[in-house]
């Protein structure tokens, strides 16, 4: 499958069956989410797996993980991540843990997965439950499993996105 065939079948899936990913495909997911580019290859972002009925569970006080059999919670470490200190201070941790999760989602994808990306949660309820320690900051929720039902059409993109005509500029603004 080519990349764009690729981008355009993903899309976000709320709805999952109970079916468990197997731990090799979850072997994959992780491996994408390690070898994606961070700044200064400081490599900051840190993988949560969640795929125990009690941990999806907690998951829920925190965000909707639409019943999907397994979850990564990704963080970066504010320690380890890059700095632009020679200008403005900006931490790369975000941009680090959300290429990770972009990664993973699309090796889901490859997997014959579906995904659903998640940044509506509650940070402090992922600190508690988790017992995440204070230098990582929590980036992404991502959810993984077989979907349940029809997913979107992979045609659904000239309809539901703009043209490039609206975000493309040239030389300047």
């Amino acid at each position: 499958m080519d990349f764009t065939s690729l981008i355009k079948q993903r899309c976000s899936v709320r709805a999952y069956k109970e079916q468990k990913v197997e731990a090799e495909k979850i072997q994959l997911i992780l491996d994408a989410g390690r070898i994606a580019p961070t700044a200064g290859n400081r490599q900051p972002q840190r993988i949560l797996v969640i795929e125990s009925k009690e941990g999806l569970e907690k998951l829920t006080k925190a965000c909707n993980p639409h019943g999907a059999p397994l979850a990564f919670i990704i963080c970066a470490d504010k320690e380890t991540a890059w700095t632009r200190s020679k200008f403005d201070n900006f931490k790369s941790c975000e941009i680090d843990a959300s290429i990770a999760t972009d990664h993973m989602m699309l090796q889901a994808q490859v997997l014959g997965l579906s995904s659903c990306w998640i940044i509506h949660f509650n940070p402090d309820a992922l600190v508690e439950e988790y017992n995440i320690p204070d230098n990582l900051v929590a980036v992404n929720v991502l959810v993984v499993g077989y979907a349940e039902g029809e997913v979107k059409s992979p045609e659904r993109h000239e309809a539901d996105r703009k043209p490039l005509s609206e975000i493309v500029f040239h030389e300047m603004f």
